[in-house]
């Protein structure tokens, strides 16, 4: 069987040095941020390009904790895609804010800049960007609006470690930058974990206390804060696997380059990439007209897909007041309709890329 991610194939190609690390932690004395956390926070900061990175529990926490440090809460109202993980926007009302969701470009499935400034009303205070499937938003667009209606942008890099837009990675480019360690990430831990990065010392002030109950240096609680720790042992995972990940993202776009090539002549879209930027390629995303059949064919043949994302957030019931006044998700709504995410993973082999490639273009072409 063919899956579309194989989280447990990519610690296998690094089993010995994660058993190793893993070993340590067990044979020391500190398991809740010791020295891998620091070691890897500096680490994952210098590969980023910020002056501070702060491991926290995971993605989710990242993005609610990057809303507490800017004190958006209650009464404000931060813009986000509706073609998200709902992790996104979940985290918007964990921080007790007002998600308000807005359509994607019909090119690059990103945040549209024209939908954003469409929504902002005297309530919002941020924005974020979500990079989808392994490229960047149009951040300098986003920027540029956020300058002039004087808001926050927050990057959701989840989908996007190492991903580059105009020579800058990602999460170095807003205000703050929030990463999910998930296991099936680019750069994934052997459990949950995440890091919000940034530049501003008092922002990464804020988010060190945050993470751990807002304590001062005393364990005084000087502000409202929450349990979300990067452990030493995913910590010491992602020390092992961070280096790797350039050369990963390498054998990724050599799958995708495959697949490309292999789909030209079919009646697909292939994921397209922005100039300009660095598409990473944490999903492989194509869009076709018949999904369900396409799907059901590839299963048949032991290949299993994804959908990334069958229903927009804004039609998920807990959601659907999150729309601004006279909102248009046109976009979303069809693509929606039409994803497929093929298997796209470092240590998937030749023969399963052929066979990938051979059974859609067997369904296309009996």
């Amino acid at each position: 069987m063919i899956f579309f991610s194989n989280p447990k194939a990519q610690y296998l190609a690094y089993k010995n040095e994660i058993d190793a690390a893993i070993e340590n932690v067990l044979s020391g004395t500190q398991f809740i941020l010791g020295q891998n956390v620091a070691s890897f926070e500096e680490e994952f900061a210098k590969y980023i390009g910020t002056d501070h990175a702060i491991g926290v529990g995971n993605g989710t926490d990242a993005i609610c904790l990057a809303l507490n440090a800017l004190d958006i809460g209650p009464g404000n109202e931060v813009i986000a895609p509706s073609y998200t993980a709902v992790a996104t926007i979940a985290a918007i009302k964990m921080a007790g804010a007002i998600p308000v969701l807005v359509d994607i470009d019909p090119n690059y499935y990103t945040l549209s800049p024209e939908a954003i400034e469409q929504a902002v009303t005297e309530q919002t205070r941020a924005i974020i960007a979500v990079h989808l499937y392994g490229q960047s938003a149009d951040m300098n667009k986003v920027l540029t609006i956020a300058k002039r209606q004087k808001l926050k942008v927050i990057e959701d890099c989840a989908q996007a470690h190492g991903a580059i837009y105009e020579n800058k990675r990602v999460g170095s480019i807003g205000d703050i930058g929030c990463f999910s360690f998930y296991p099936t990430k680019n750069l994934g831990a052997l459990g949950d974990g995440g890091a919000v990065v940034t530049s501003d010392g008092v922002i990464a002030s804020h988010i060190y206390k945050l993470r751990e109950y807002g304590w001062d240096e005393n364990r005084i609680s000087q502000k409202s804060g929450r349990n979300s720790r990067l452990d030493e042992l995913q910590a010491a995972v992602l020390r092992v696997k961070l280096p790797y990940l350039d050369a990963d993202t390498k054998k990724r776009k050599k799958i995708a380059e495959n697949y490309d090539k292999a789909f030209q002549s079919l009646p697909l879209v292939c994921p397209p990439v922005r100039d300009r930027c660095s598409h990473v390629y944490h999903l492989y995303v194509i869009t076709v007209n018949n999904r369900n059949e396409l799907v059901q064919f590839l299963k048949q043949n032991n290949i299993f897909p994804g959908i990334h994302y069958s229903t927009p957030v804004h039609k998920m019931p807990t959601y659907t007041d999150s729309l601004p006044i006279g909102a248009n998700l046109t976009q979303t709504d069809f693509l929606a309709d039409k994803v497929v995410s093929l298997p796209i993973y470092p240590e998937l082999g030749t023969n399963e890329q052929d066979r990938v490639i051979s059974t859609i273009r067997e369904f296309y072409l009996p």
